[in-house]
């Protein structure tokens, strides 16, 4: 699964960041008080996400195994640096706006997970695409939280007016706990819509599958639960074997 489009469709749609893994669930909640800020949050992780991919495929035939973690966290870390002073340089308001989850960008679990789980294991062009796939879907998923929470709470879209006069502002839904609330209905309704289309006979394995485990027929290279799979299926199968030649001893001496 390592074509351009493959990658993109992974991170955007079948293994969507927020709305399929809940990884980023930080900058998720606490940045998306307004569409600007969850998009700009997004690219942002989206720009460290690739490169840092690319970074981490070109080396990884030098790292060490047994430092990879730490050497990540530096490479992830320089690029966050370089993408947080460009920021401060020429987008002062969303630097103003994302505050210390910039440099929280660095122990951000999606970018430390695909650096684990595809980076490192894959050639550079996949890898590019991977975390341009990922970032995508991070910020598509950021951006529409902070689109119904900035619409409902303050009844503007990209700081634009779209409500009615007569429309009261729901200021819960510009607070902490509107974030959890819109994270909650997004996911419902993706749960709902793949529900629905399963019962009508559709192929919805596009929508909210991420790792399927059926590993005899996936062809994601980068999949760490195809390993411990593997793992496990080789263990249960040397303990089945040894199960089935001690029940024939123990016929054989009985």
């Amino acid at each position: 699964m390592n074509s351009v489009k493959e990658r993109l469709v992974n991170g955007i749609i079948k293994e969507n960041p927020t709305f399929v893994l809940m990884l980023g669930m930080c900058p998720t909640l606490a940045v998306t008080t307004s569409a600007v800020n969850g998009l700009g949050m997004g690219l942002t992780t989206m720009v460290v996400l690739a490169l840092s991919n690319v970074f981490i495929s070109l080396l990884r035939n030098i790292i060490p195994d047994k430092v990879r973690i730490p050497a990540f966290i530096v490479i992830i870390a320089s690029f966050v640096t370089v993408v947080e002073l460009l920021l401060q340089g020429y987008i002062p308001f969303l630097y103003d706006a994302l505050g210390i989850y910039i440099p929280l960008i660095v122990v951000n679990c999606i970018i430390l997970g695909r650096a684990e789980a595809y980076a490192y294991k894959n050639p550079v062009l996949p890898s590019l695409f991977d975390g341009i796939g990922m970032g995508l879907g991070f910020s598509v998923a950021l951006t529409c939280i902070g689109a119904v929470r900035e619409l409902l709470g303050a009844g503007e879209i990209f700081g634009i007016h779209v409500m009615p006069e007569s429309f009261v502002p729901v200021s819960i839904f510009i607070m902490a706990p509107g974030a959890f609330f819109v994270l909650a209905v997004l996911t419902a309704i993706q749960n709902k819509v793949k529900i629905n289309g399963e019962k009508k006979g559709r192929d919805m394995s596009r929508i909210q599958s991420g790792c399927g485990h059926d590993c005899m027929n996936c062809s994601d290279t980068g999949c760490t639960h195809r390993l411990y799979d593997e793992k496990a299926d080789g263990t249960d199968r040397k303990s089945a074997g040894l199960k089935e030649e001690q029940t024939k001893e123990e016929k054989k001496n009985g």
